[in-house]
């Protein structure tokens, strides 16, 4: 409207051209299409010097109909900030100071990159920024002295390790290469000196550091070696070092040569223990307790405080040892004693990677694999650390499940991925090992249950006891139970082992497998088998006695079989720790733990301790003694 221009909102006077107006506001303009082809629309906005002169502006330019009055950062009649335009200020203002102080309150607060969304190039040919540091102030808000200085080192460790600054170097070579060609490089210029400087300086560093990385080498020996080393072990490194370095190699190769001697050595592949020269056992040096312990409960080498107490001479003293192993099976790390030895004793351990079930009969059974595993892996884990029974193993009424677990299991209650204890689980038809899904699959076929597998490892594994092997010749059992003549799993073992030389043994297998046909090939709980037909689980064991079930079974290893079920246990745990199978003269040990589990309520760590103190565990064998045998 002409009208609105050559005046003041307030009445004054302007120019003829002019148009002033009260912001926030949007001003349309409609030009003929032929008049704007081809042209570019310029337009100078400024602030009014009298009734403008301590506000702030933001001007845009939209070509078509201005977008609503939505308050959105983009619309010209919004009070808020666009960041992405410039803001018109009168210079020398209060406006200028407050908005100056304002955005340096921000920038306080918030670092560039939530302004500037690319401060390192991640597209370009050439960058002179390696590592992008921008946490200050996280350290300033967050971190304390220490925190921070430990901050500090691991970035300087990284651009140790990274050679930034070397890598600078290059990188500005390349950069002024390109910017000589179709650039001005001046501006690039003064960044030359301070970036040489810095390179020549961490050159330097390199050189100091040589010696000091070759001494850190000799003591990682001594840790992979788990004891001191002698002084020709020490200078042995040293001396190889040295000759490579004499051999024209630099720094880096010869030390990757003298690291790689250092694993290969005898001392870091194996657990060496030095016997007496004599035929008598003697005990062992503090060192070789220190690794014989913490091998037997963490699976590894000593931590600072076991070598501390070995270059003390104070393991060898057996109360010592026994408080060192309760401290170690309350850590975290006992988790490897539940897999090193429960989940191989229980022949588990590689049921995550079980490939041999049917796809077509148990298609979930590859999703769930790994849960299983882990259940199993958590449950002793807790049992250790925790001092659990041993009869747990058999009688717990707990165990640890995340939600499909659950599912399959049919417990309710249990939501997420994330694992968590599960109490009363009897009344689900779980509790032990005997119910965990793990040990159901792992003993049976890929297509059906096996009685036989679950009978021979609740008889070999659980009970210790020594079956002959089948006969030759005998016919194998077909393998999907839905496809079996008519017949129940049960009904075909029964009819499979009528031979006589067969029968001695299944009539002591059979009826534990029996017992556990409540359960497929899967660990799932049934009462009919994939063909519909209802499964029987009432059993007579060999020695005359009635149960049915999984309860059943329980309780008959529970009350008739404990003392079987507890020697194999200790028996399983000794031979573990010592690294070796059990033998004659290690039976009045045996009697002596099974009598203190019996008055402890049958603690793990009753047991763990009696074998760390025992003379078995302390003393190693004479050489004459071990060459004899």
């Amino acid at each position: 409207e002409a009208a609105a221009f050559g005046r003041h909102p307030d009445g004054r006077a302007l120019g003829p051209v002019d148009l002033c107006v009260q912001a926030p506001a949007t001003i349309t303009l409609r030009l003929p299409a032929e008049l704007a082809a081809g042209c570019e629309l310029v337009a100078a906005a400024v602030l009014d010097p009298e009734t403008g002169a301590e506000g702030t502006l933001q001007v845009a330019i939209h070509a078509g109909e201005p977008p609503a009055a939505d308050g959105a950062a983009d619309d010209p009649r919004s009070n808020r900030l666009n960041p992405a335009a410039p803001i018109l200020i009168t210079p020398g203002s209060a406006a200028e100071r407050r908005v100056a102080a304002a955005l340096d309150d921000f920038r306080q607060l918030f670092p560039p990159a939530l302004c500037y969304t690319q401060i390192v190039p991640v597209d370009e040919v050439i960058s002179l920024t390696l590592f992008y540091r921008e946490d200050d102030h996280f350290v300033r808000l967050m971190l304390d002295d220490e925190q921070r200085q430990r901050l500090d080192r691991l970035w300087e460790e990284l651009r140790f390790v990274s050679r930034e600054a070397l890598a600078t170097v290059d990188a500005f070579a390349q950069l002024m290469e390109y910017a000589t060609q179709d650039a001005d490089p001046s501006a690039f210029e003064p960044l030359r000196q301070p970036i040489h400087e810095r390179a020549a300086a961490f050159e330097r560093l390199l050189v100091e550091c040589e010696p000091k990385q070759l001494q850190a080498l000799v003591d990682f020996a001594a840790l992979a070696y788990r004891r001191p080393l002698a002084d020709r072990e020490a200078a042995g490194l040293r001396e190889l070092y040295d000759r490579l370095r004499g051999e024209g190699l630099a720094h880096d190769e010869a030390f990757r040569l003298t690291l790689a001697r250092v694993l290969v050595a005898p001392a870091f592949l194996y657990r060496i223990e030095t016997p007496s020269p004599g035929p008598n056992q003697a005990p062992l040096s503090d060192w070789e307790l220190a690794s014989r312990l913490s091998y037997f409960l963490w699976s590894s080498q000593p931590d600072d405080e076991l070598r501390q107490l070995a270059a003390a001479g104070r393991l060898h003293e057996p109360a010592v040892l026994a408080q060192q192993a309760q401290r170690l099976l309350r850590d975290p790390r006992i988790r490897r004693l539940a897999e090193q030895f429960a989940c191989h004793w229980l022949q588990i351990h590689d049921v995550a990677h079980l490939d041999e079930k049917s796809e077509r009969r148990f298609p979930e059974f590859a999703d769930l694999r790994a849960a299983m595993a882990e259940e199993s892996a958590l449950f002793f884990t807790d049992m250790f650390q925790n001092d659990g029974s041993v009869l747990d193993i058999l009688d717990a009424d707990h165990t640890f499940l995340n939600e499909p677990l659950a599912r399959h299991y049919g417990i309710p209650g249990v939501e997420g991925s994330r694992w968590q204890r599960v109490e009363g689980v009897k009344q689900h038809r779980r509790g032990g090992v005997l119910a965990h899904a793990a040990t159901l699959a792992k003993q049976s076929g890929a297509s059906r249950t096996s009685p036989i597998l679950r009978g021979t490892w609740i008889s070999e594994v659980l009970l210790g006891e020594r079956l002959p092997k089948p006969p030759p010749g005998v016919p194998p059992l077909p393998d999907d139970e839905a496809a079996t003549e008519g017949l129940t799993v049960r009904q075909l073992v029964e009819r499979h082992v009528s031979d006589p030389d067969c029968a001695v043994c299944h009539r002591r297998i059979d009826p534990y497998g029996f017992a556990l046909e409540g359960f497929d090939a899967i660990g799932r709980f049934r009462e009919t088998d994939l063909a519909d037909r209802p499964v029987n689980t009432r059993v007579t064991t060999f020695d005359g006695v009635e149960f049915e079930g999984l309860e059943g079974l329980r309780n008959y290893l529970l009350t008739q079989r404990r003392d079987d079920f507890i020697r194999q246990f200790c028996r399983k745990l000794l031979g573990y720790a010592l690294g070796r199978s059990v033998q004659l003269s290690d039976e009045p040990l045996l009697a002596e733990i099974e009598h203190e589990l019996a008055a402890s309520g049958y603690r793990t760590s009753v047991a763990v301790e009696a074998i760390v103190r025992s003379r078995q565990f302390r003393e190693i064998r004479g050489l004459e003694h071990a060459v004899e045998e």
